[in-house]
């Protein structure tokens, strides 16, 4: 758990590069839109999954919406937002362009995470 946050009512999910635009997106989601949300840097996986479900489910409660953003393929971190969760990530190659143009092409900002968890907390008090 990197950042957590009072009253938190989804995680978002990062690894690498980008930690900072989840971060950034924790910042957008308090500030401008009043929404608490945890920060998770997941480096490793594997070391994660070797933990107690107990220290698991703390760092990635149950009931709480997480998205996930990964600038690779998407699969490796479906597993932790479960099936009404999101994750942002790219399953195709082949572009080519400056890699900020790229990072916005793809979704890869943090007014995309926002809106991610909009839509995450939309569809969880829709189906409450």
């Amino acid at each position: 758990m990197l950042r957590d946050a009072d009253g938190a009512r989804a995680v978002l999910l990062a690894t690498g590069s980008e930690v900072a635009l989840a971060l950034d997106a924790q910042r957008a989601l308090a500030e401008a839109h009043g929404i608490a949300v945890r920060v998770v840097s997941m480096p490793n996986t594997r070391v994660f999954d070797t933990q107690c479900l107990a220290w698991r489910d703390h760092v990635l409660p149950p009931g709480l919406p997480v998205v996930a953003i990964e600038a690779g393929h998407p699969d490796g971190l479906r597993r932790y937002v479960g099936r009404d969760g999101a994750v942002i990530g790219l399953a195709r190659f082949g572009e080519s362009a400056p890699g900020p143009q790229l990072m916005a092409h793809f979704g890869f900002t943090a007014d995309a995470l926002v809106q991610a968890v909009h839509r995450q907390l939309d569809s969880s008090t829709a189906l409450a």
